[in-house]
């Protein structure tokens, strides 16, 4: 079994829902308290073991860039305040020279295209692929916990799943179960935004993904799906036929932060989490509420 040594973050949308703040900055550096999205993606990733971080992007989606490099002239500010506290914490995370990639998208042709954009920095292994949107607050983060159950497996395609309302079936990728076994649901098929009626349940695919390299011949055929778009749901379907597909149940709270609701709901509750934040902000919260 080999390990799961790199992630492909797509990054290249346009995060027309949060217009207009989103219309020079990318949704993925909105923040969630004090660090943007990607940030929370990227300390999920190598809290998993990760070496090798793939940034599928966009234009102007250099502040993305920025952040995961070093600030010289904020390094100087700061040494010149004597804020080295402040200059520790930001040097602390910031990943190692050589392991950070940028590849363009070039057109927003869909999540299955922008994973295939990273098909030559993957090469020939297994590979995890996060979704920023979905921000997971967890004891274990969610992708090392299935990276420790795919570890046990078979090689396999794997997506974290969490069950949904029906009525918003139309708006995930949706599994067709055949058998559970502990955290695992084992699927003989997936279909992207079925509308409630024709889903064939509500257990749905969140942004947490563990792919064979062999997924970027199918989407190397460039087929488009719902929308117009090179679905990566359809092409994981297309290879249940030579590779199991299993959906993960994991231990966490996820919060939809691709829509403004669950942006908000996720900066309260990573609020209320730190100890720090907590006291002050109840009693404010509590003016607000009816």
């Amino acid at each position: 079994m080999q390990r799961v040594r790199k992630v492909v973050f797509p990054v290249g949308g346009l995060g027309t829902r949060f217009l207009p703040a989103t219309k020079s900055m990318p949704k993925e550096m909105l923040p969630i308290v004090d660090k943007p999205l990607i940030h929370y993606a990227f300390e999920e990733a190598r809290a998993a073991g990760i070496e090798q971080f793939i940034f599928i992007t966009g234009r102007n989606k250099d502040a993305i860039e920025n952040h995961f490099d070093s600030a010289y002239e904020l390094e100087r500010r700061l040494d010149d305040s004597n804020k080295n506290d402040a200059i520790a914490r930001m040097r602390e995370w910031l990943p190692d020279a050589g392991s950070v990639v940028y590849l363009r998208q070039q057109a927003p042709l869909g999540l299955g295209h922008a994973v295939w954009c990273a098909r030559e920095v993957v090469g020939d292994e297994p590979f995890a692929v996060i979704l920023a949107d979905d921000l997971v607050q967890a004891e274990t983060p969610c992708l090392k916990q299935m990276i420790d159950a795919y570890q046990s497996m078979s090689p396999a395609n794997m997506a974290a799943v969490i069950e949904v309302p029906r009525e918003k079936t139309a708006s995930y990728g949706i599994l067709k179960t055949i058998s559970e076994q502990g955290k695992l649901v084992q699927a003989s098929g997936l279909i992207e935004k079925p509308q409630p009626a024709q889903a064939p349940s509500t257990t749905s695919i969140i942004g947490r993904y563990i792919l064979q390299p062999s997924i970027f011949d199918i989407l190397n055929q460039q087929k488009t799906g719902s929308g117009g778009e090179i679905q990566l749901t359809d092409a994981m379907n297309e290879a249940i036929a030579t590779t199991p597909f299993y959906g993960y149940r994991f231990d966490g709270t996820r919060y939809d932060c691709g829509e403004v609701a669950g942006y908000v709901e996720a900066n309260v509750a990573l609020s209320l989490a730190r100890p720090d934040l907590r006291e002050q902000l109840l009693p404010q919260l509590r003016k607000h509420i009816q």
